[in-house]
């Protein structure tokens, strides 16, 4: 049976028929950011009710979390960061769980995921900025919650381009579709990148 992108209502479009990667990948990703998120909110709310708390991440002063956590940055848009990471990662994994139950979505659904996933690497990305070079401190939540992020997007990116939600000429689209078999490495790749901005920045971050 071929695959129409067109949305007639005979017609199923390859966004209506998310494969397996992607529903796991939003459900493992869905979890991951949101218990890091959680727990994020927690530690900061026992930092503002003792300021000499000491966060259960905070192993040494690099891997700092208490100082991330008290510093303008976390509070962006003037409360916690960590709680739009559980909204949003709230979200990511109830549409994932729903698709692994047989939901299926419209194309304007899709978009405005994408949408948000852009969002979120562009802030995740200010926050490693801000962390490496302002605070000069690391939060391993964030991180945690870093980690979840680039998969989402690359995720996310890759199944709207290959399926036509973001419109291509054929030829794109297949490419994408191609390309789509190796995001894991475009993930790993982009984990490599910011490990060595820690590592470059950072060459004792691991000494406890």
């Amino acid at each position: 049976m071929s695959i129409d992108v067109t949305d007639g209502p005979t017609a199923v479009s390859r966004w209506m028929k998310p494969t397996w990667g992607i529903k796991w990948l939003l459900v493992v990703a869905g979890i991951a950011g949101c218990a890091a998120a959680a727990e994020l909110t927690i530690e900061k709310m026992r930092l503002l009710s003792d300021p000499n708390y000491v966060p259960s991440c905070s192993f040494n002063p690099i891997l700092s979390c208490g100082s991330v956590m008290s510093s303008p940055q976390a509070s962006a848009f003037g409360f916690a960061n960590s709680i739009i990471g559980i909204a949003s990662f709230a979200a990511v994994l109830t549409i994932g769980m729903a698709m692994l139950a047989g939901a299926t979505y419209k194309r304007w659904f899709w978009v405005g995921l994408q949408l948000g996933t852009i969002f979120g690497i562009g802030f995740i990305h200010w926050l490693v900025v801000q962390s490496l070079y302002d605070i000069q401190k690391l939060c391993l939540y964030c991180m945690v919650v870093w980690i979840a992020m680039i998969p989402t997007f690359v995720g996310v990116t890759l199944f709207n381009l290959k399926t036509g939600v973001i419109p291509l000429p054929e030829g794109a689209r297949k490419f994408f579709d191609g390309l789509s078999r190796f995001g894991w490495a475009i993930v790993l790749i982009w984990y490599a990148i910011i490990f060595a901005m820690v590592i470059i920045q950072f060459p004792n971050v691991l000494s406890f």
